[in-house]
C-alpha cells in the first residue's frame, strides 16, 4: 500500500512541527493554503494558532466549504487545538462559527489567556503508558455526542477524541516525542483509503 498524502492547514501555529512528526515517522506532508492543495491529499491536519484568524483565512481564500467538501467525501481530518475548536460543532466562550464535522461543545480559552503551557500526563487507549501531553492556552472539550470515543483524558476532561475519519485533540501532541497520536490518525488515514479503494474496485 502506497504511504498516504497528508496535507497539514499552513496559516499559522505550528504547522512546521506537524510536517517535522510526519517527517521523523517516515511520511511527507504537504502545506495547504489554497482549496486545489487538497486535491491529493488523503488526509488533513489544521493545527493550533488562533481559531478566529484561521476561521477568517478558511473564508476568505474559500477553504471552509473545501474541507466541509473533502470530509464528505471521505477525507480523514485531525485538529488540535484551534485546529479541535474549527471542528467541532458548538463553541462556546465566546461563540463563533466552525466546520461542525464532530458533535461536541468547545469551550474556547477555558483555562484563561495567561495560561502560557502547561506539560503533563494523562491516561489514554492508545498506550498502556501516560501519554504526553502540552497545553498552550488550550480549549476544553465540554461535551461530546454520541458515537464520539474518548481516546485521552486529563483532569477528568476528554482531550483526544474520533468519531469515523475525524479527530481532535483540545493538547499538542507535535510538540512532544510521542508518535502514538498520530500514528492513530495514519492508521485511520490507510483505513480509509483501504475502504475507499475496496469501494471503488467493486464499481
Amino acid at each position: 500500500m502506497s504511504k498516504p498524502k497528508i496535507g497539514i492547514l499552513a496559516v499559522q501555529g505550528d504547522f512546521e512541527a506537524h510536517g517535522a512528526m510526519l517527517a521523523r515517522m517516515g511520511v511527507d506532508s504537504s502545506e495547504v493554503r489554497k482549496p486545489g492543495e487538497l486535491k491529493d491529499c488523503d488526509g488533513l491536519i489544521l493545527p493550533g494558532g488562533e481559531s478566529t484568524t484561521q476561521l477568517q483565512f478558511l473564508q476568505e481564500e474559500g477553504l471552509f466549504d473545501a474541507i466541509r467538501k473533502f470530509a464528505a467525501d471521505g477525507g480523514a481530518i485531525f485538529g488540535t487545538c484551534a485546529g479541535a475548536i474549527l471542528l467541532a460543532n458548538e463553541v462556546k466562550h465566546p461563540d463563533q462559527p466552525s466546520l461542525s464535522l464532530l458533535d461536541m461543545t468547545v469551550l474556547r480559552n477555558a483555562y484563561g489567556r495567561q495560561i502560557a503551557s502547561e506539560v503533563v500526563t494523562g491516561r489514554s487507549t492508545l498506550k498502556a503508558e501516560a501519554l504526553e501531553m502540552v497545553f498552550i492556552r488550550a480549549p476544553i472539550i465540554e461535551r461530546v455526542g454520541r458515537g464520539i470515543e474518548i481516546l485521552a483524558e486529563y483532569a477528568g476532561k476528554p482531550v483526544l477524541v474520533q468519531k469515523g475519519r475525524i479527530m481532535a485533540a483540545t493538547f499538542h501532541p507535535e510538540l512532544t516525542t510521542e508518535t502514538a497520536v498520530h500514528q492513530r490518525f495514519l492508521d485511520t488515514v490507510a483505513s480509509q483509503n483501504g475502504a475507499r479503494h475496496a469501494a471503488a474496485s467493486q464499481e
